[in-house]
């Protein structure tokens, strides 16, 4: 069900098996990956400009708060992002001096960054947009295009297959002006630095021809938008755009960004071993509260280590649990201890039966039943009472809304744990089945009325009528 990280599972079994299963183990391989990353891209800015624009690139990658996240995270984005700038790196020195090996390696480079993730093939696109201003000649063109087709007729099986499991980036939501922002703030500063001299100015390996030359900008634009604006485009057609999908695209940014930090030394005719250490260190200490905060708990605000906790601490034995949406059922798969005693009212088969990541969960009707036969229901939601998109989740809120009264809520990073339980009928104790205070539904005159519970508003209510 989550074959589109399929690769990374992989690697990751066989470094577990290596080196155990402790959070380093599974922290170290992003860790590394970023760091050849942003020595690749140093590599990629002193071959394309000089040996301080590739200095500055390294750098500059290196303080991007969104790489530094990924560096830490056990995700494969970081993998993503090295094999990304080893691909760049591999097209710089093909264009130098093409070789079968040079674009067999190019291809085997973008392929790896497609299994792990295939929203890297946009990286190759924006390649494409650099061959074709550079127009490096026939050969290379050639050599290029088998190596990409190659590349991409292998991770074709990955892509057509993952759309089969479209549901699980069903949580993405639409396009925000933060993201469009964000977007568009990064593509002006990297369009700055490619009208720079040092970004403009092609530079010929020392074995290159005429024609192999390329200049900072024609690599490092495209690969810095087009990915961006590429997926953002998409995403007005169905949400898609993470900001992690893309890290990749950083690595142009960064290239610019070098270029930038060099025009600059050059305009203050500063010297740039004196201006780069020290614009690092003011980049760094300035993102300081954003870097400290990357690095504590409260950054993970999707945790469903707490969120069970707080079950663990208000179940009782015999309670119900249901969640909304469906996904949040991923608390108690990674924790079951803490869901011992509880049952879960909306689950038909559980994942090992049906071969799925959460399980199937029963009909609406069925659902219905068995929270109306259970009086007390654990509820495990998002913060904020997200609207629900199923007839499953349609049908929990409606009859916890409508037959169960709300009698504690807890949000903790990224979860919301509340506790329900089944109204009392109606006249049994005066209080209308209502907790006191809350509104509660009474039949007058064969018609229903609301009204807040308690005998003043009763009377007020009646009174209104």
């Amino acid at each position: 069900m989550d074959i589109v990280h399929g690769l990374y599972y992989v690697v990751m079994h066989a470094v577990f098996a290596v080196f155990g299963d402790s959070l380093l183990t599974l922290r170290l391989p992003s860790v590394l990956a970023t760091a050849l990353a942003c020595g690749l891209t140093a590599l990629i800015g002193a071959r394309l400009s000089d040996r301080w624009v590739g200095i500055g690139a390294g750098c500059g990658l290196v303080v991007i708060p969104a790489v530094q996240e990924h560096a830490q995270e056990g995700r494969p984005y970081g993998l993503v992002l090295a094999f990304v700038a080893l691909a760049t790196w591999l097209l710089v020195g093909a264009l130098e001096r093409p070789t079968p090996g040079r674009w067999a390696c190019y291809a085997g480079s973008v392929l790896i960054a497609a299994l792990l993730n295939w929203f890297s093939l946009l990286a190759l696109v924006a390649h494409g947009v650099t061959m074709a201003y550079v127009r490096p000649g026939r050969a290379r063109v050639l050599g290029w295009a088998l190596a990409s087709c190659s590349a991409l007729a292998a991770a074709l099986p990955l892509v057509l297959a993952s759309q089969e499991q479209a549901g699980q980036v069903s949580w993405i939501k639409p396009l925000g002006w933060s993201t469009v922002l964000g977007v568009l703030v990064t593509a002006a500063i990297a369009a700055l630095g490619a009208r720079t001299p040092q970004a403009r100015t092609a530079h010929g390996g020392r074995e290159g021809t005429p024609s192999a030359r390329v200049h900072l900008a024609a690599v490092a634009l495209p690969l810095c938008a087009l990915p961006q604006f590429g997926l953002a485009l998409a995403s007005v057609i169905k949400p898609l755009y993470v900001t992690r999908y893309v890290l990749f695209a950083y690595v142009g940014l960064a290239l610019l960004l070098g270029a930038l930090l060099a025009a600059i030394a050059v305009r203050l005719t500063a010297q740039p071993r004196v201006l780069f250490p020290a614009v690092v260190a003011v980049t760094l200490l300035a993102l300081l509260p954003m870097e400290l905060r990357l690095r504590t708990e409260d950054s993970r605000v999707d945790d469903v280590l707490t969120a069970a906790h707080l079950v663990d601490r208000i179940r009782h034995a015999g309670d119900g649990v249901v969640y909304i949406p469906a996904a949040r059922r991923d608390t108690a798969l990674v924790s079951p201890d803490a869901f011992q005693g509880l049952r879960d009212l909306a689950l038909a088969q559980g994942p090992q039966e049906s071969g799925t990541l959460k399980g199937i969960e029963a009909a609406p009707r069925t659902i219905e039943r068995a929270m109306l036969d259970t009086p007390r229901i654990v509820l495990v939601t998002d913060p904020g009472a997200p609207a629900p998109d199923t007839a499953r989740d349609l049908t929990k809120q409606r009859v916890l809304e409508r037959h169960f009264v709300r009698r504690s809520t807890r949000t903790e990073r990224g979860r919301q744990v509340s506790v329900y339980e089944r109204r009392r009928p109606a006249g049994s104790d005066g209080s209308c089945g209502s907790a006191p205070g809350s509104a509660c539904t009474a039949g007058f005159g064969g018609r229903s009325w609301r009204y807040p519970a308690g005998i003043t508003g009763r009377l007020s209510a009646l009174a209104g009528s």
